[in-house]
């Protein structure tokens, strides 16, 4: 599997930047995988709604620009479809099965994702209805596509 992980942002903690790095390489036993940041846009000060989906344009032109043609875009969306780490894994399989191993996942910026981003994706994720801080995301889906891998192939991993 190529995995493409996108996300706005960049991550500027160092104990965010560790643990992607430790997951990445985790998974990379299992697949390839490859981080792309893209710029996000500044929010002024009492942004009127019409801003906040300015903003979300301008990052969803970024995000587009990195996703190829052939790509199988996810996006991780709040009001997306739920998995367990079980049934993620059956769903997994199905790209694997079905030729779509060439697989990007796509986290918002913290006003969400831009309408032509979801008009791309062929699939909508969501890890449940709370909001997490973008950077933690990743950590979340790199660890959650890890675990996937170990499920995938019987071996034990702490529940």
């Amino acid at each position: 599997m190529k995995l493409t992980i996108i996300t706005v942002g960049k991550l500027k903690e160092k104990y965010w930047r560790e643990a992607v790095k430790e997951y990445e390489k985790r998974l990379g036993k299992y697949a390839s995988v490859t981080m792309m940041e893209v710029a996000d846009e500044k929010e002024p000060n009492n942004a009127s709604l019409k801003d906040l989906e300015m903003i979300k344009e301008k990052e969803a032109e970024r995000i587009l620009s990195k996703i190829k043609d052939n790509q199988y875009v996810v996006t991780l969306e709040i009001d997306g479809k739920e998995y367990t780490s079980e049934q993620l894994a059956t769903e997994y399989q199905k790209w694997k099965n079905t030729g779509k191993s060439n697989v990007v996942f796509v986290i918002g910026g913290s006003n969400g994702i831009g309408e032509d981003v979801k008009k791309r994706s062929n699939q909508e994720i969501s890890f449940g209805k709370m909001t997490y801080p973008h950077q933690m995301m990743k950590v979340i889906l790199l660890e959650q596509l890890f675990r996937v891998n170990k499920i995938l192939n019987n071996e034990s991993y702490h529940k």
